[in-house]
């Protein structure tokens, strides 16, 4: 560890240091998680049944955001714990923080063994679904409509938003591991390789990509049905292929050296990220509205007092919730830009900043499952949306149990 280690850790390192705030940030998914299963519910929303989770057998039964929040309760513990620990061991010292490393990193492992062991009072089977849900889409798969498709392509959209987090679960370990620095101390996101990193980041875009393909043959070998070509199944992958530029060129330019990059200069490749970032960032905006959320703020006009201007038809929150929710989307889809104004510049060059913008993708996902199931709710209560071919299958009114 160079002398200048020290040095580099700020005071919210010290106060909350590289483990715990990814801690924190998977901890806040699983509140969130438990806040959707409530406020659908609370909206008539069946959640589960979207999902095809299996329904509560006896009145008796905890409801299901109840057992979601028990887990995020039992998963928050041990993390409270660890910082409370934490905090007294350190006094705020650059070099205590460094050497008691394992303090907060074995929440982590803690973490991922609550997560893993089947121990009975820990929402079991929310747990076992979980985990067979995350080992079919961990190669791309796709369940069929019947078998909980719906809760694929959520769970797979949420690790989009998890990919940085997940990255820097990886980069806590591959630190803690090595003997010449501590995961406490400035993050290095070049751990291990150059290119393993980036790579973590893109796998949940090259899941969904993969998913999208998976339906559009689906959909081929029924011989496009109904006029059904499939095109937005294909439209669907390119979102997600977009993203891969901005991957890779954010990478180079971490690691950037002219003798590396045949002569092109690393402003010519900044720009080249600036481009493709818009570009993903304008087209995701575009289908959460479009698509996703079935709003009509991108298509066409509508007949006169119909429904609000940008909304649809059928809605269960209030036209204000709406607003909001595609306000905040914009506004965390491009945060990249924060970099161009003055005063806002941190978010993107110190850790608390990228702590926040994390958090922020977070809580953008956690709104956007409000909606996206809201959506898909009235898909199948009263019909797709005009056009609608995203989940390439229609399966009729769901029981209202």
């Amino acid at each position: 560890m160079g002398p200048d280690q020290h040095a580099q850790l700020d005071g919210f390192s010290l106060f909350l240091p590289f483990p715990s705030r990814v801690a924190v940030l998977f901890v806040a998914g699983f509140w969130g998680w438990g806040a959707n299963l409530q406020y659908l519910h609370q909206n008539n929303i069946d959640l589960p049944a979207l999902i095809r989770y299996p329904a509560r057998q006896s009145p008796n039964h905890r409801p299901h955001h109840v057992s979601a929040y028990h887990l995020a309760g039992l998963l928050t513990v041990p993390l409270l714990l660890s910082l409370f620990l934490f905090w007294p061991l350190t006094h705020g010292s650059r070099e205590r923080v460094e050497s008691v490393d394992y303090v907060p990193q074995a929440y982590l492992f803690i973490l991922i063994i609550l997560l893993i062991l089947p121990f009975n009072r820990l929402s079991r089977s929310g747990r076992r679904r979980f985990l067979s849900t995350l080992r079919r889409i961990s190669i791309g798969g796709l369940a069929e409509a019947q078998d909980g498709k719906f809760g694929d392509i959520l769970l797979a959209d949420v690790l989009t938003s998890y990919a940085k987090v997940i990255a820097d679960l990886v980069v806590t370990f591959c630190m803690f591991f090595n003997a010449e620095t501590s995961s406490t101390s400035k993050p290095d996101r070049h751990c291990g390789s150059d290119y393993l990193i980036p790579l973590i980041i893109a796998i949940p875009s090259l899941i969904r990509l993969r998913q999208c393909l998976i339906e559009y043959v689906r959909l081929r070998r029924t011989g496009f049905r109904h006029g059904n070509t499939g095109a937005q199944h294909l439209a669907n992958a390119l979102k997600y292929a977009t993203a891969f530029p901005v991957i890779m060129l954010a990478a180079k330019l971490r690691n950037y050296s002219p003798f590396l990059f045949y002569g092109i200069s690393e402003v010519t490749l900044t720009r080249l990220l600036y481009l493709f970032s818009f570009i993903n960032s304008s087209y995701s905006f575009y289908w959460d509205i479009t698509k996703d959320w079935d709003l009509t703020l991108f298509t066409e006009s509508r007949n006169d007092n119909e429904y609000p201007f940008g909304l649809r038809r059928y809605r269960y929150f209030t036209d204000q919730q709406y607003y909001t929710a595609m306000a905040v989307d914009f506004a965390v889809r491009f945060a990249w830009m924060s970099r161009f104004v003055p005063g806002f510049v941190w978010l993107t060059e110190t850790e608390v900043g990228l702590f926040f913008l994390m958090l922020f993708e977070v809580g953008r996902r956690w709104m956007w499952v409000f909606i996206r199931s809201e959506a898909e709710w009235v898909r199948n209560s009263r019909g797709p949306a005009p056009n609608d071919v995203l989940l390439g299958e229609f399966n009729g009114k769901l029981d209202s149990d």
